[in-house]
């Protein structure tokens, strides 16, 4: 791990990102926001989801669903319409019941400390720091995957699996406190220049993953259940079962588990989204 970083050291880095950023920074919607709400829809949507597939989605659900209060209000069944397609489905469960909280103890305002953001439903350390980040504009620290590509290609060029405890204390020193909104997107946006340049060097971390394969997973069994009872309430399990090119066992036990996490009911073995 490289040692604390000299003050001109870190001076060259900010420089050389800002400057990439400068000339090639992408504009993405979120990134002309300061609105917490409209920043917290972008944060779950890009959880795990490319960011091609998230600007249409993005501009869709905040047509449908502009403030806290119209999503809280929502019907599940409108909210998981508007959702299809851009997958895990969880997170469009998340995020309306992040704005039920926020209507009913928040008093439509998202919170912006750490301890509250961390406790609701689909947000984890990370989001919550990119949040305060991106929603607050304060000083956090965190990584994600274009982040991640940065510092280990500029500081670990010729190590191999690097954890993010060893990143950590580089972000944080790097961090540009006095405007930390816009210095993560620089990062971002170097991170992905890095990636087309060169190999993958996020591939060196020591928590790359390559994702498993979507066609036949049980992630898609789950998305083609939510899928067909949003768009067919009523229908039943033998219904189910007959349009469905998968295992039975396997379509019941992922509708009793999606039943209890709360993306349907079941009444008289009929299946409806409340």
């Amino acid at each position: 791990m490289p040692d604390d970083l000299s003050s001109s050291v870190i001076e060259r880095f900010q420089k050389k990102v800002y400057c990439h950023y400068r000339n090639h920074g992408r504009i993405l919607p979120w990134r002309l926001t300061e609105d917490p709400y409209r920043i917290l829809v972008s944060e779950i949507m890009l959880q795990q989801t490319q960011v091609e597939r998230v600007c249409p989605k993005y501009a869709l659900f905040l047509s449908s669903f502009p403030n806290f209060e119209t999503l809280a209000h929502a019907k599940l069944q409108r909210v998981l319409e508007v959702w299809q397609g851009l997958g895990y489905n969880r997170r469009a469960l998340a995020l309306k019941k992040i704005a039920e909280l926020t209507v009913q103890k928040f008093k439509r305002m998202l919170p912006s400390d750490y301890a509250t953001l961390v406790s609701l439903p689909g947000v984890g350390p990370a989001t919550a720091r990119a949040i305060r980040a991106f929603a607050f504009n304060m000083p956090e620290v965190f990584i994600e995957t274009n982040i991640r590509t940065v510092f280990i290609h500029v500081f670990f060029a010729d190590s191999q699996e690097i954890k993010d405890t060893e990143i950590y204390p580089l972000v944080e020193q790097t961090l540009d406190r006095s405007n930390p909104r816009t210095w993560y997107y620089a990062l971002m946006d170097y991170g992905v220049l890095l990636k087309k340049k060169y190999k993958n060097p996020s591939r060196r971390s020591a928590h790359s993953r390559k994702q498993a394969a979507f066609k036949g997973s049980n992630r898609e069994v789950r998305g083609r259940i939510i899928s067909l009872i949003t768009a067919n309430p009523g229908i039943t399990e033998a219904e189910m079962m007959c349009r469905l090119d998968s295992d039975p066992a396997r379509i019941s036990l992922n509708l009793a588990k999606l039943e209890r996490e709360g993306f349907f009911k079941r009444m008289h073995n009929e299946f409806i989204v409340d």
